[in-house]
């Protein structure tokens, strides 16, 4: 097939930017996929607003300011705005959902008539997505789409260097990091206070909790943090659609710990891959007992260990294809 990709970010990145820091995960899959369906024989090329056009690893790279007159497409992705459909002919449209926008907000951001022309089908990220996202927004079909992680994460070698008493967080502060660090300063810490918590914010004064802020650079760096960790901890949110962050814990084979907002409970097997709690009380108990219980942590690790690897978006490319 002939594929292209359509997005407009306010920045520009190309393939080449895959693991730098500037990236969010919408970013970061458009990159992933686009590259997967090249490898397994498709014709593919991204529309956006890369600084030049010109061909990395035989994926076509088009500013969206160009000419775009020549494009006829046999399916087509916007990234989270139908209008970009406009831009191109294509026999398929396929809109990538990034949030649980309501009826009245696609209305208000300029979407439905864009919608009702281009009648494209929704890209659900998880089970969770398509309960909670109004039936009118996807009343011309949807396909699954859950995500991978990138190569890096399936290629770093795991190590013993483990810091028994780090806990880390590395989903992004609006997501009830806030929560957290209530549960950890509160209920964790205090219980015991050789624990450390690593976390990916500015925004709070940590005194007196063993609380450290991680700095936002590069994937290299994301991965040395993980590492290091024996724990991660992420409470979920109503806005977690997939959660890549848990997703890359669970690569480096870390036992999560998670209050299953939003898509979490997914992301976690209950017992196996970390702990589903029911409330902070729940949380603060599966956390210490991670901690201080070493046959349970290995057991999980273990688990974790033997189900690496096993999705690559090579695989999730596949299964999209399938479903067209």
């Amino acid at each position: 097939m002939n594929i292209c990709f359509i997005d407009n970010t306010t920045f520009e990145y190309n393939s080449r930017d895959l693991y730098s820091g500037k990236l969010r995960g919408a970013e970061t899959v458009l990159i992933n996929l686009s590259n997967s369906l090249s490898t397994i024989g498709h014709d593919v090329t991204v529309i956006n607003n890369c600084a030049k056009s010109e061909v990395i690893n035989g994926v076509r790279w088009v500013n969206i300011n160009s000419s775009l007159k020549d494009c006829d497409y046999d399916l087509a992705f916007a990234n989270s705005d139908c209008r970009l459909f406009n831009l191109v002919k294509c026999k398929k449209k396929i809109l990538f959902s990034h949030s649980l926008q309501s009826l009245e907000k696609f209305i208000r951001k300029q979407q439905l008539f864009a919608y009702l022309k281009h009648k494209p089908i929704v890209c659900f990220l998880s089970n969770y997505h398509f309960k909670n996202r109004s039936k009118l927004l996807h009343l011309f079909g949807n396909v699954n789409l859950r995500y991978a992680v990138d190569d890096i994460f399936l290629n770093t070698k795991l190590n013993d260097k483990i810091d028994n008493h780090l806990a880390i967080f590395t989903s992004r502060n609006d997501r009830n990091l806030d929560l957290l660090i209530n549960i950890w300063s509160k209920y964790i810490y205090p219980k015991n206070n050789k624990l450390k918590l690593l976390v990916s914010d500015n925004n709070y004064n940590y005194k007196n909790s063993n609380i450290f802020k991680r700095k936002l650079l590069s994937q290299h760096d994301l991965i040395l943090d993980l590492l290091k960790a024996r724990v991660f901890l992420i409470p979920g949110h109503k806005a977690e659609l997939f959660c890549l962050a848990a997703e890359e814990a669970k690569e480096l084979c870390i036992p999560i710990v998670t209050l299953g907002k939003g898509c979490l409970a997914e992301r976690v097997e209950n017992g196996k891959t970390g702990f589903v709690a029911n409330n902070e009380e729940e949380f603060t108990d599966f956390t210490l007992e991670l901690f201080d219980n070493n046959d349970l942590w290995n057991e999980m690790r273990t688990y974790l260990m033997n189900i690496r690897g096993k999705k690559s978006w090579l695989n999730v490319a596949e299964n999209l294809v399938r479903q067209l």
